[in-house]
């Protein structure tokens, strides 16, 4: 069993300061300077063909169903589908464009079911958003080829997929366009943020003019005096999506040691397993290479575990409850793993602050309750 003792900061306060005071001694700390810099590192890291910077993912995954409806010309009420198991910004991206979210099940990685999935396919859809939860990459290549196989297109929510790979290779390599969060909890924190990355350059250029409320921001001209005069057209009504120097400026630190601090992740997690195998049933992710972005445990005594974990000052969390239990996203369809995972799901503490001794703590605490009933 490997021993984790040295606790790594969530960021690297110096550096991140430096690279802020960078904006503020030039008095720029809005889009432009450093989001290009991240947007630069972000492609160079991933591989990916583009990448814009954004104030949230919730945004990006709305742009990114919106310009594929622009695109390929989908009508309103036409299907997407989706998970009923993830945070509800994955699905008010459909609903922002009058869309309908046709929810199929998730199977025991807590990803989308392949076989849920083929059995939700009619004429009517025209995506599907396959959310890595928890970084886990399972089921994804299966499903973009169910997609392949139907003309359908794919959106990557990669919310908690920030450094996850396949076979050493980043995700969002074969999908549409990929989205990935940067939020405060996040693996690659900077206050809020994502990245929408899609792979045709067009959308790429789509996307960001959407984000800066519909300006072509690139259109300069030179007078004869040899000055430069900004002269933009406004051809469409876009959002105040787009993120700031400051923000990725902290992404810029943060991507240097992006992988350095999921391998600590997926060591604590190591050690869970170690821990609670065989005693509780836990969440597996099918490639050494995730995020592990979370830990996750199923008990059927949800609610008293986390009264008690509380009581000894250890602060579970639950990720997610499923969508179709709110009345925005009412669905009459039978989804049983998602139906129990919802009910049943815990999320252990997972985060860079913790050693060996706080998993061991954390698993004992956890255990002696569970074996009190």
């Amino acid at each position: 069993m490997k021993n984790i003792q040295v606790l790594k900061p969530k960021y690297r306060v110096e550096e991140c300061l430096s690279e802020i005071k960078e904006c503020l001694d030039i008095g720029w700390t809005g889009m432009g300077y450093k989001t290009i810099e991240f947007e630069d590192r972000w492609k160079t890291y991933t591989s990916l063909n583009h990448a814009h910077f954004l104030s949230s993912a919730t945004v990006g995954l709305h742009l990114a169903v919106k310009i594929l409806k622009e695109k390929y010309n989908w009508h309103d009420g036409d299907e997407v589908i989706t998970t009923p198991f993830t945070f509800v910004s994955t699905n008010h991206s459909i609903l922002y464009e009058n869309l309908k979210p046709c929810f199929a099940d998730i199977d025991d990685s807590l990803n989308l079911d392949p076989q849920s999935v083929k059995d939700k396919i009619n004429k009517n859809t025209k995506a599907i958003i396959f959310v890595g939860i928890g970084g886990n990459t399972k089921n994804l290549i299966e499903i973009i080829q169910i997609a392949k196989n139907n003309n359908i297109k794919v959106i990557l929510d990669a919310a908690h997929m920030a450094g996850s790979k396949i076979n050493g290779q980043h995700v969002g390599f074969d999908v549409d366009v990929s989205v990935f969060s940067f939020q405060a909890v996040k693996n690659l924190p900077t206050a809020d943020g994502g990245m929408i990355c899609f792979n045709n350059a067009e959308d790429d250029k789509k996307a960001r003019e959407l984000a800066w409320l519909g300006i072509n921001k690139d259109t300069f001209s030179r007078s004869n005096e040899g000055s430069y005069k900004w002269d933009y057209s406004v051809d469409q009504v876009g959002y105040k999506y787009h993120g700031n120097s400051i923000m990725a400026a902290l992404g810029i630190v943060g991507l240097k040691y992006l992988d350095e601090d999921n391998q600590y992740r997926r060591d604590l997690a190591s050690r869970y397993i170690d821990n609670l195998k065989g005693k509780v049933e836990y969440i597996e992710h099918e490639s050494r290479q995730t995020s592990r972005h979370i830990f996750q445990v199923a008990v059927d005594c949800r609610e008293e575990l986390i009264d008690y974990l509380s009581a000894n000052k250890i602060f579970p969390g639950v990720h997610y409850r499923q969508n179709t239990d709110y009345e925005t996203f009412y669905s009459e369809s039978k989804l049983p793993k998602s139906e129990y995972f919802s009910k049943n799901i815990l999320s252990l503490p997972l985060h860079l602050g913790l050693s060996s001794e706080d998993i061991d703590k954390i698993s004992k605490t956890l255990l002696k309750c569970i074996n009190s009933k």
